[in-house]
Formats: structure tokens, C-alpha cells, sequence
């Protein structure tokens, strides 16, 4: 699948931001209001001549670049992997632009994953030839707009065209960035090869470019590095989880587990007005039957920001902030009653490539050893898929639709981060404002199924409780403990009917999953 690439990468470029260390002989940043934290190296700010020279912007060969991402995507599905959609001709494309958008029905991961990966490699071709973040988003526009229209005999697709370029410009900015983390322009030799390669390897259109302009082996006395070194911190987790159903015919599964989290940039800065110079980013994995194995991604990048507060024990500032958020499970026990309204046997999906909202975050310093950090967000989702009980068409098992989201959480840090707690819930809330009407009789339509909907009419709540314990064993190694707590309940506007030929209107129906987990974490 698609996202194995992204967890390669960014695993990658996780063995290589510690040796940035050895690479920094002068320049430091001031200390600024992550002093706190564990950092994978000391902050060093961007050379001038660096960002001048990489803010140069090519058009051409950006949207050459776009283009061909394109036309090379298209070939592989056409000629190595035969798809179906991948026939294209003068007439598709024609039928194409007659028919217009419509919601496709893939799986929950191709739209709401895969495809904002593809708008990445959109977004990095604009970022790689020297555009800022907005700039590149028009290329992320451009590259799904080409495909939708173009390079496939599928209708366009509503959804596609929305996730991709929004969904793509949260990640390829998180990977532009840790890219740039990686390279330095004055190693030779082994060293100098393996982090092109890793360059490459999170961020393709990046290191791609870099090969065409001879970036990748040229030598020079700074490091070609567009922003240097902020502060980052990496926690690195592995262990077991074990997940169950409850309330409803409740089953568990167990397996190993992982967890990916990166901070980036300065919480407090005075001001912010360039997108993502600060940003967090999670990603889950698990190895449990009949799980995904990517569970989990937030992204939460800051598009602006203002210092409100700013003493010794005290920070406060708000600002407007970039979401990109997905949960995903599979069934847990596929044994279910299937008397009356039980609901679907996969606990929860849920994704939100396109969300922002103003957001807030605090910290406090009562005493030297103790600090109290939490955050609160409210955001708008412009579009969302959520899981559906009912709707059943192709890969389809969710209804898309749009709503809003608030997020919170706090973190207490005791005895010189030795002991560590940290509560975080975030509440989803989902319209579907285009749901298919189930008394049509839709053999009247050309292909006898519903066609551009959003899937079931309804109204949805997601939530997600979580609460972690770290405990500092040695050094930068902590023992994590945790536990978490997943809500569904979906409000359906339509009459069920059974087939003892009683009826229920609007039904109701939840599904649930507790889960716990025991990890190792190393703080790079």
C-alpha cells in the first residue's frame, strides 16, 4: 500500500536527525521556550545565502515536474498494473469534463491517506523549486485537477479534489521540512550518499530535483539547508496493545505496537506568520490481526500565531492552525447478532484531510520542578469520512461529510521530567448533507445503485480519549503506559424496517472500543 512508503521515510530520517549533531560547529540559536525539552540537536539558525538560493523559484521545471509525476503515475497503473481506470482516451476525457465531479467510493485509506500522499509530491515540486507554502499549493491544485480530469476514465472525483492538495500540502510540508533536516551540502562520500538517499526517500520530488540541478553532490561551506536546525524533539515507542469492543458483543485483539511523535519548532515563539514553523506529528502502527497497520496520523501545523503572555513560569498564544487527522480499525470479532439495529463490526473510521481552526496553548512553571502545559483547538472540517452502519457500495463503508472538531489536552511534568502525565480528548462532529434516499427505486439508474452521494443521511459523533504515563527508567528511555477510549454514534434520518415488519425511524446506533497500551520510549 501507498503509506508503507511514508513510514520508510519517515523512519529513515529518524536514524539520521541525531548524527546533525556532529555537523554544527557555530551559529546557536538563542534558548528560547523549549528549553524543556528533549531536542535531537542544539538549534542552529539558516544561513542567508541558503534560503535566497533555495528560494528561487523555477516554474517550469516545477510543473514539469508535476506533470510528469503524472504521466509516470498514469503508465505504471496503465502498463505494469493494467487498472481498469488507467484506459483513458480522447472520449474519457471528453466524458470527463461533460459529466463533471461526483464522490468515488475507495477505501477509506486510498482517499483519505493515499491520495493527500500524492498531493505531497504536488505540493514538494512547487516547494523544491523555491515556492512558500501557499505557492506550492497551487501546484497540489494543478497535479489533482490534471489527474481527476485527465488520467483517468473515471468521473472526477469530489472528494479527490478536495483531500488531495489540502490533505497533501499538511504532509508534504511536514516532509519538506524533515528533509531539510537531513541534508547538508558539506559532507562528501558515504555520508554525503546516504543522506541523498534518505533526502530522497522522505521527500521524492525534492530529491529528485536536486538531482536535475546537481544539488545533490555539489559541495559547498554551508549546509543548503532552507530553515537550519529549529528545535525538534523525537519520541521513538515500541511495545504491545491490546484493544477490545465494548459494550457490544465484546472481543479482543492483541499485538505489537509502535509510535512515531515529532515536535517542531518553538511553542512560544513571539510570532508566527510563515506556515508550519511549528508543528506536531503522531503516527500509530500495530501488528494485531485484522488491524490496519496504519492506525493512526495527526498533523497539527501552525499557519499563524501570536504571543499573548510571555514570563519566566508563564507563556500564552493563540494562533490558526492546519489539521489533518486519521483513525482507522477493522473488525475486532466478526461473530455479531444480527437481530435488530447492532452496529457495524468495525468499531470506528474517521478522516479529516481538511480542517483548521484557531487554536490556543498555554504553560505554567508554579515551581522549578513541575510544568503544566495544555491546548485547546476548534476547527472546521471541510470534509470528513466517517463510518456508516449501513452504506455498502464498493470499498465504500463511510459517509463523507463535513462539521467541526474541538481538541484539548494537558501535560504534567514532574521532578525534572522524571514522572510525566498527559490527558488529550478530541470530538468529532459530522454532517452528511447529501445522503441517498433508500425508498428510491434505483434500478432506475444506468449502473442500479446510488451514484454521487455522501452515503447514508445522517449526523455522527467521533471521540477520542486517550491518557499516558511516562516514567524515565535511564537517561532518554521512558516507560509508557497508557490507555484509550473510542467513541461512534452515528444518528441515521431514514425509517428501518424489519422483517417482522415493525419500524423504527431515525435510529441511533454506537459503536466502541477501550484499548491499553505498555511501550518502551526513547527520546532522541
Amino acid at each position: 500500500m501507498r503509506y508503507i512508503s511514508i513510514i520508510i521515510s519517515l523512519l529513515t530520517a529518524l536514524s539520521l536527525y541525531a548524527s546533525t549533531v556532529d555537523s554544527i560547529n557555530s551559529g546557536m540559536m538563542a534558548e528560547g521556550n523549549y528549553s524543556e525539552r528533549h531536542t535531537i540537536s542544539p538549534p542552529v539558525p539558516a544561513d542567508s545565502a541558503d534560503a535566497a538560493r533555495l528560494g528561487h523559484k523555477a516554474f517550469w521545471r516545477a510543473a514539469a515536474e508535476t506533470v510528469g509525476f503524472n504521466i509516470g503515475l498514469w503508465a505504471f497503473d496503465r502498463y505494469i498494473q493494467k487498472g481498469h481506470f488507467a484506459y483513458i482516451s480522447w472520449n474519457s476525457i471528453k466524458e470527463n469534463f461533460r459529466h463533471g465531479f461526483e464522490w468515488d467510493n475507495d477505501h477509506l485509506s486510498t482517499n483519505m491517506f493515499a491520495h493527500p500522499y500524492n498531493g505531497s509530491l504536488f505540493f514538494n515540486a512547487g516547494r523544491a523549486n523555491g515556492y512558500n507554502f501557499w505557492q506550492s499549493e497551487l501546484f497540489a491544485i494543478g497535479g489533482s485537477a490534471m489527474w481527476e480530469m485527465f488520467m483517468e476514465c473515471e468521473y472526477p472525483s469530489t472528494n479527490d479534489i478536495i483531500a488531495t492538495p489540502i490533505g497533501g500540502a499538511a504532509i508534504g510540508e511536514v516532509l519538506y521540512r524533515s528533509s531539510d533536516l537531513i541534508i547538508d551540502d558539506r559532507t562528501t562520500g558515504a555520508e554525503r550518499f546516504g543522506r541523498e538517499l534518505a533526502a530522497f526517500i522522505v521527500s521524492p520530488m525534492r530529491g529528485f530535483t536536486r538531482i536535475v540541478t546537481g544539488r545533490a553532490w555539489e559541495k559547498r561551506t554551508t549546509s543548503g539547508r532552507r530553515f537550519g536546525i529549529p528545535p525538534v524533539s523525537v519520541d521513538i515507542s515500541l511495545g504491545g496493545r491490546l484493544i477490545s469492543l465494548y459494550k457490544n458483543d465484546e472481543g479482543k485483539r492483541a499485538g505489537g505496537a509502535a509510535e512515531i511523535r515529532i515536535e517542531y519548532g518553538d511553542r512560544f515563539a513571539c510570532s508566527g506568520k510563515t506556515p508550519y514553523d511549528y508543528f506536531t506529528f503522531l503516527m500509530e502502527l500495530q501488528a494485531i490481526k485484522t488491524q490496519p497497520l496504519l492506525s493512526r496520523v495527526e498533523i497539527t501545523g501552525r499557519l499563524l500565531s501570536k504571543e499573548l503572555y510571555d514570563r519566566r513560569n508563564l507563556n500564552l498564544s493563540v494562533g490558526m492552525y492546519q489539521h489533518f487527522d486519521y483513525f482507522d480499525s477493522d473488525t475486532i470479532r466478526a461473530e455479531r447478532n444480527t437481530t435488530h439495529l447492532f452496529p457495524c463490526t468495525v468499531p470506528y473510521k474517521l478522516g479529516t484531510p481538511a480542517s483548521i481552526g484557531a487554536g490556543s496553548m498555554v504553560r505554567y512553571k508554579p515551581i522549578p520542578s513541575m510544568t503544566i502545559d495544555g491546548y485547546v483547538h476548534a476547527n472546521g472540517i471541510i470534509m470528513a469520512g466517517i463510518l456508516t452502519d449501513f452504506y455498502r457500495d464498493y470499498h465504500r463503508n463511510y459517509n463523507w461529510g463535513s462539521g467541526f472538531s474541538v481538541k484539548a489536552g494537558i501535560n504534567w511534568t514532574l521532578t525534572n521530567d522524571r514522572l510525566s502525565v498527559a490527558i488529550a480528548d478530541r470530538f468529532y462532529k459530522i454532517y452528511t448533507w447529501q445522503g441517498y434516499d433508500r425508498n428510491y427505486d434505483w434500478s432506475l439508474t444506468p449502473e442500479g445503485k446510488p451514484v454521487d452521494v455522501q452515503g447514508d443521511r445522517s449526523n455522527s459523533s467521533f471521540n477520542h480519549f486517550e491518557i499516558s504515563i511516562n516514567y524515565r527508567l535511564w537517561k532518554r528511555l521512558y516507560l509508557t503506559a497508557g490507555t484509550d477510549f473510542y467513541s461512534r454514534a452515528s444518528n441515521y434520518d431514514f425509517i428501518m424496517t424489519f422483517d417482522g415488519g415493525t419500524s423504527r425511524g431515525c435510529p441511533r446506533i454506537d459503536s466502541n472500543q477501550i484499548g491499553a497500551h505498555l511501550m518502551l520510549t526513547y527520546r532522541l
